[in-house]
């Protein structure tokens, strides 16, 4: 039951595809964290990040003219004091993630807005300096998660034309899983050389070509899946919230029919990939919701149909939800998935009728039961009547002969 480039399935039937492999083949099966970006404080653009520590700004007691003389003898030879180094901004508080600037901007008001559209120059290295990427003119949607968490966070406290370098851990790069482009090893800290290069507003969607608006949202999608295939199942429906926002979106230009339909395609398949990562979250009504969605523009979507199937047996909807499995499986015979999801539910709701028959009988008193012991009691009556109508018969019979006898002699 795949979703991307509507490809291949893992043994849930659930089925992504990579940007680093879906070019090559268009298939790769689907990958439980789910972590949201962390929520910065507004900064406030008149503090000064760059003021020395408090014990070099004065507030000395000043010294006498015997010992100012005396300072300057000592220091005769001595060239000016260098500036303090400049200090690291703990970004988020918990020391994982610091920033330091190297080279000011163009000031405060220069610092990009989440949401517009930003060119980085970026190299990253390892703790023992080995680079592990460059990129000379990188851009990226500020806050859409096109990027790590790292960039996403620092970029937008910089100032168009600063330099900064930025020391992150693991958790807001790669994670425990590493990446394989770039060449990063599990559980690794990366430090950043950054220059904020420029920041404009996104193009307006209503004035952005089909074909562009196609190639945003296919892109969107794509960070989608690579964030479901590593686990991150929060970040993989943001995304594929922001493509479906792209597909959906008014347009002022006009559109041929081939491009609708391309639209309605890349829609389908974030709704199929976003119901997988709810199910991920168990957010059971939002999948069930995105399954609907598909299957009001094409009724007999397998996947869309299956992952219907499985939320409605998850909330205990078995008769609907084999109804449901029962139409995919009449769609796609072939299926081995949707056979044995179909099977497992079966003999679920067959338990489960039992248990409620057995359920309903002990709240009644079993009266299968009753009804047997009314035919026992019945039949114990009848015999112990018949017992006793013979004996009394037996005695009337034993004193009318006794009259005889009696009366013979």
């Amino acid at each position: 039951m795949a979703d991307q480039e509507e490809t291949h399935t893992n043994g849930s039937g659930d089925n992504q595809d990579s940007p680093a492999t879906a070019k090559k083949s268009g298939r790769t099966s689907l990958l439980d964290s789910g972590e949201d970006f962390e929520v910065l404080d507004d900064v406030d653009e008149d503090v000064d990040d760059d003021l020395p520590p408090l014990e070099d700004a004065g507030g000395h007691k000043k010294k006498s003219s015997g010992e100012e003389e005396s300072a300057q003898a000592e220091g005769a030879n001595v060239t000016e004091l260098s500036a303090p180094q400049e200090e690291w901004l703990d970004v988020l508080g918990n020391g994982l993630l610091k920033k330091k600037v190297l080279e000011p901007g163009s000031g405060p008001d220069s610092k990009p807005q989440r949401g517009q559209n930003v060119t980085v120059r970026l190299r990253s290295s390892l703790a023992d300096g080995t680079v592990v990427e460059e990129e000379p003119n990188l851009s990226f949607t500020l806050g859409d998660g096109d990027v790590i968490q790292a960039l996403d966070l620092t970029v937008q406290l910089m100032e168009t034309g600063e330099k900064a370098l930025v020391e992150t851990d693991a958790k807001y790069a790669y994670g425990a899983l590493g990446s394989v482009t770039p060449a990063v090893p599990p559980d690794t800290a990366l430090t950043l050389e950054l220059e904020l290069l420029s920041a404009s507003d996104a193009p307006d969607l209503e004035l952005m070509s089909p074909a562009e608006r196609i190639q945003l949202a296919s892109q969107k999608r794509e960070r989608g899946n690579v964030y479901y295939q590593r686990g991150d199942y929060a970040f993989a429906v943001n995304s594929y919230s922001i493509a479906l926002q792209i597909t959906e979106a008014s347009s002022k230009v006009d559109i041929s029919p081939q491009e609708e339909e391309e639209l309605l395609d890349v829609k389908v398949k974030c709704l199929n990939n976003m119901a997988a990562a709810q199910l991920k979250l168990d957010h059971y009504d939002a999948a069930l919701r995105s399954c609907v969605s598909v299957l009001a523009h094409q009724p007999d979507n397998i996947k869309a149909l299956f992952r219907k199937g499985k939320v409605l047996a998850l909330q205990g909807e078995y008769a609907e939800a084999i109804r449901i499995l029962k139409r995919a499986l009449k769609l796609e015979p072939s299926s081995k998935t949707i056979h044995a999801e179909l099977s497992k539910l079966v003999k679920k709701h067959s338990e489960q009728k039992g248990a409620e028959q057995a359920m309903y009988k002990k709240m009644l008193g079993n009266p299968a039961d009753s009804s047997a012991q009314k035919r026992q009691a019945k039949t114990s009556w009848g015999v112990s009547w018949k017992w006793l109508f013979g004996a009394t018969a037996v005695a009337i019979g034993g004193v009318a002969l006794s009259v005889v006898i009696a009366a013979r002699n």
